[in-house]
């Protein structure tokens, strides 16, 4: 009978030790989850400048950063 109790008891207290591990792990993914979703929102580029958006493209028809020197000559042109 003594047996039948200590082995009701020890049931008991693995299973409120079991959950309160579950919790902890829980509470552990949650905070890493809050940490990589703060990260991605400091590190967001999306919604930039204008600017860095931009392409053009030069005399040889190559893509570029840097928008294209005007010179005197164009606008004389126009």
């Amino acid at each position: 009978m003594i047996s039948l109790l200590k082995l009701k008891y020890m049931a008991r207290s693995q299973n409120s030790f079991i959950k309160k591990q579950k919790e902890k792990k829980k509470q552990m993914k949650k905070k890493e989850k809050e940490e990589r979703r703060k990260e991605r929102k400091e590190n967001n580029a999306k919604g930039g400048d204008l600017s860095d958006m931009m392409a053009y493209l030069d005399e040889d028809g190559n893509i570029v950063s840097a928008p294209p020197e005007k010179d005197e000559s164009e606008e004389d042109k126009k």
